[in-house]
């Protein structure tokens, strides 16, 4: 079974708590967990099928191990590897920079030839504006978005919903 990556990056530890979370719901023993402060551009040329988790800081900024790598990020040829990203955001206080760290990362894979899965709907949400929205259907995300700060009651089920979907996107299901 062709492995998978994950890569993450975590300030406060909410989004490290995310991933363990993925990882036990994932039920697979193909992922390779990498934070994104220990990876290079050839950690990601290894995989073609990557999942990425990240949470959104302030007015839309990436998470600082993000942003710290996020220059060697733009670098990558994401020709023929299928990707996927899972974003925590809050949409009450932050509601016009609302999970932006999904769409940063997105437009970056999306001009440097990758696919994008995991697409989510925007419905049940409350926020302003969000860079993660889809260019061309504004009702969806360009992947799972988490608001764990106000809606963390909903975060198990969305999770496990969109990994069962990525799954099926990945055909790993």
């Amino acid at each position: 079974m062709e492995k998978i990556a994950l890569f993450y990056g975590s300030d406060t530890g909410v989004t490290d708590d995310i991933t363990k979370d993925f990882v036990e719901y994932w039920e697979e023993d193909n992922l390779e967990l990498m934070e994104i402060g220990y990876a290079s551009v050839d950690n990601f040329n290894k995989y073609n099928t990557i999942i990425l988790g990240l949470s959104t800081w302030y007015d839309g900024d990436l998470q600082s191990d993000w942003e710290t790598f996020f220059d060697d990020f733009k670098t990558i040829d994401f020709t023929g590897k299928t990707v996927a990203i899972f974003g925590l955001g809050d949409q009450i206080g932050y509601a016009e920079y609302f999970v932006d760290g999904i769409g940063i990362l997105a437009e970056v894979i999306i001009e440097n030839g990758g696919k994008l899965v995991g697409f989510w709907s925007t419905e049940g949400y409350r926020f302003t504006d969000s860079v993660a929205l889809i260019k061309d259907n504004e009702s969806m995300f360009y992947g799972l978005a988490l608001d764990h700060d106000n809606e963390s009651q909903l975060t198990d089920e969305r999770l496990k919903t969109w990994i069962k979907q990525i799954k099926e996107e990945f055909e790993v299901a």
